[in-house]
């Protein structure tokens, strides 16, 4: 058995917003909100997309007529897994029990001692 560090990848829907900013968060706030107190080891971060013609990261948010879409990095560590696909389906069972309806992907991970 072994631990691994897991990173998921969330989207999540936020309406009624003006900018960039407001959206990250609201979507982090909501986010936090649905984890915790039970899911507080959980970590909730933004994500981060690259620009296809200049290769900058950019944060991971498209906002159209004031609906943002926000990528969301959601983290966690899970203990005495079978395999790394055995700690992916813990993570995602885990969070997508908190966060019903909310798309999610696994993105990495990580064996650690």
């Amino acid at each position: 058995m072994s631990n691994y560090h897991v990173t998921l990848e969330a989207a999540w829907l936020v309406r009624d917003v003006k900018s960039a900013d407001d959206a990250i968060g609201v979507a982090i706030s909501e986010a936090g909100k649905r984890l915790n107190p039970k899911l507080d080891y959980v970590e909730v971060d933004i994500g981060t997309t690259f620009c296809s013609a200049c290769e900058e990261p950019l944060s991971s948010v498209f906002i159209v007529a004031n609906t943002a879409i926000v990528g969301l990095v959601l983290e966690m560590k899970v203990f005495d897994a079978e395999s790394a696909e055995h700690a992916a389906r813990i993570s995602k069972s885990v969070i997508g029990r908190a966060l019903r309806d909310v798309p999610l992907a696994v993105v990495d991970v990580q064996e650690f001692e």
